[in-house]
């Protein structure tokens, strides 16, 4: 139960930010609003919790200006809702102990959660940090890059992001969950000066490829 609600609230830290950003459009936040209450309702039953009940648009009715009738059918409602969906979970995890092996309903997606603490290489110049996830079997990446822009004086270029550095990424499905093993690939490129050989001249703002870290879990 820890990890489903771990789960659950990388979902809500992740949508949490994208609501912060104030870049979506308005139906699109609209209908992200929306999952995002339904988690939280989803949450609370599997937790013992109390049921929120919310109008159409996600939000809370006021018991003083909704009618007890109007409030118990929402409640209703909502209630079956998420018990449907409980059942799905339940369903999930019946055929993966018949079959002995993951069994994931195909429109369920998961995601892997990097908080960044800190980066120490002695480059001299400012760097950009390429995270992605990779396939060693496969020799291919299977997922975005988070870009990290990194000063040459070791802190990160966006200092109001200092301490905050994480990431979710999204969207993997069961394939990649049965993978044998996946990495987690940081790419360090140095982006700054090249002298030239025909009379020292220097540029800036130059992308070399640096260096490569990685970790692999089965």
């Amino acid at each position: 139960q820890f990890r489903h609600v771990q789960q659950l609230t990388y979902s809500l830290i992740e949508w949490r930010s994208q609501i912060l950003s104030g870049t979506l459009p308005k139906d699109e936040l609209a209908e992200l609003k929306k999952k995002v209450t339904a988690k939280i309702d989803y949450g609370n039953r599997i937790l013992g919790l109390d049921l929120v009940v919310r109008d159409d648009n996600g939000n809370i009715l006021d018991p003083d200006e909704t009618s007890t009738i109007s409030l118990f059918k929402a409640h209703e409602t909502a209630s079956k809702r998420i018990d449907e969906r409980i059942q799905e979970e339940k369903s999930l995890q019946q055929n993966l102990d018949l079959r002995g092996q993951p069994v994931f309903n195909s429109t369920h997606t998961y995601s892997l959660y990097v908080n960044f603490k800190n980066f120490v290489c002695n480059i001299g110049e400012d760097a950009e940090l390429l995270m992605s996830l990779y396939d060693p079997d496969l020799s291919k990446f299977i997922s975005e890059n988070y870009l990290v822009r990194w000063g040459s004086n070791g802190m990160p270029k966006e200092i109001e992001k200092l301490n905050n550095l994480q990431a979710v990424f999204t969207d993997l499905s069961s394939s990649d969950l049965i993978r044998p093993k996946i990495s987690l690939v940081c790419q360090i490129v140095r982006v700054g000066h090249m002298e030239l050989k025909d009379g020292k001249k220097h540029t800036c703002g130059l992308r070399r490829p640096f260096g490569v870290a990685g970790r692999t879990e089965p």
